[in-house]
C-alpha cells in the first residue's frame, strides 16, 4: 500500500478520458497533478495547454518532466499506443510507482506490457473501463486486474473513482472489456449502417417505429443519433480499440469476424469531417451520405 503522503500523478494522455477523470477526483492526496499528451508537441500545443491549464494540471513538454517524481502513473492513450507508451514509461518511471493501464487492449497486449513495466520494478495494473465516462466522470465503473489491483483499488477509492477488483492475472479485466466492446461498437456500427440504409432508402422512420414496437423503450431513433455522435467523434479511438479485440479473437480461434468490419465503419465515420449531434440523427445521417457521396435511392415508378 502506498505510504501516508502526498503523491504525483502523472497522466500520459490527456484526452477526453484522463479530463472526465481529474474533473471529479479527490485530489486533497496529490500534490501534483501532471500530463504528456503527443499532441502538445504538435500543432495542437496550445490548446492540450489551454486544456490542462483548464484541469489545474501541470502540462509537460516531454515524458522525463511529466514522470520526474511520479508514483503513479496512469495510461490513457489510444489502444495502438497503449504498449508503445508503456515501452517508453519503463524506461523512465521510477522504482515502486503504480503504472495504471487504463487502455482498451487485448489480454496479450496488456500483458506484454506488465512485463516491461514490471521488469522496471515498478507496479502494473490492467484497469478496464466498463461505461462512457461522461457523464459518470470519476464515478466510472473500472475492473481492476492483476497482482497489484486490490492495492490500487485502495488508492483508486482515496481519489473518489469507482474501481472493482476482478480477481485473476493482467489480463482478466481486458477479456471482460474487449468482449463487451464487441457488442457494444459492433452496435454502434449496424446502427450506423441501418440509418444511413434507411436514410437512402426513404423509410428511416418507418423502420425506427417498427423496431421500438418490438423492443418497446429501446428508444432507437434516440439511440441512433447517440451512436453516429459517438462514432464521428472517437471513432478513430474506438477503430483502434476494435483492431485489438480482433487480434483478441484472432488469439481465441474466433473466424469470421464481424469485428472487422465494425473497425471499417468506425474508423469511416471518424474520417468522415462530420460533427454528428447526438439529438438529430437525421441531419447526421445526411450529412455522412453528402460525405460518402451516395445519393437517395430512386424508387422505381410502376406502371399499371
Amino acid at each position: 500500500m502506498l505510504h501516508d503522503q502526498a503523491h504525483t500523478l502523472t497522466f500520459i494522455g490527456f484526452g477526453e478520458a484522463a479530463q472526465a477523470f481529474v474533473s471529479r477526483m479527490d485530489r486533497s492526496g496529490l500534490d501534483t497533478v501532471r500530463a504528456f499528451d503527443l499532441k502538445v508537441m504538435g500543432e495542437q500545443r496550445a490548446d492540450v495547454m489551454a486544456t490542462c491549464a483548464a484541469y489545474d494540471v501541470e502540462c509537460c513538454d516531454d515524458l522525463p518532466t511529466a514522470l520526474k517524481g511520479a508514483d503513479i502513473v496512469w495510461s490513457v492513450v489510444t489502444a495502438d499506443q497503449a504498449y508503445p507508451a508503456a515501452l517508453e514509461v519503463a524506461e523512465l518511471i521510477q522504482a515502486g510507482a503504480f503504472f495504471l493501464d487504463c487502455n482498451s487492449c487485448a489480454p496479450h497486449t496488456k500483458q506484454a506490457a506488465d512485463q516491461v513495466i514490471t521488469e522496471a520494478g515498478a507496479h502494473y495494473v490492467d484497469v478496464a473501463v466498463m461505461s462512457p465516462v461522461l457523464p459518470a466522470r470519476n464515478k466510472t465503473p473500472m475492473l481492476l486486474s492483476g497482482e497489484y489491483s486490490t492495492v490500487a483499488q485502495t488508492l483508486l477509492t482515496q481519489l473518489n473513482m469507482n474501481a472493482t477488483v476482478e480477481p485473476g492475472p493482467v489480463g482478466t479485466a481486458s477479456a471482460i472489456k474487449m468482449v463487451r466492446s464487441i457488442m457494444v461498437k459492433g452496435m454502434e456500427a449496424l446502427f450506423a449502417e441501418c440509418t444511413l440504409a434507411g436514410r437512402l432508402a426513404g423509410v428511416d422512420q418507418q423502420v425506427f417505429a417498427s423496431l421500438e414496437a418490438s423492443t418497446p423503450g429501446y428508444h432507437w431513433a434516440k439511440r441512433a443519433g447517440y451512436n453516429l455522435e459517438r462514432m464521428t467523434l472517437h471513432g478513430e479511438r474506438r477503430a483502434a480499440e476494435m483492431e485489438e479485440v480482433c487480434a483478441f479473437l484472432d488469439h481465441l480461434g474466433i473466424p469470421e469476424k464481424l469485428s472487422a468490419t465494425t473497425v471499417r465503419w468506425q474508423r469511416r465515420l471518424a474520417e468522415s469531417g462530420v460533427k454528428a449531434r447526438e439529438d438529430d440523427y437525421a441531419t447526421a445521417a445526411d450529412e455522412l451520405l453528402d460525405a460518402f457521396a451516395l445519393k437517395p435511392y430512386e424508387r422505381p415508378v410502376i406502371k399499371p
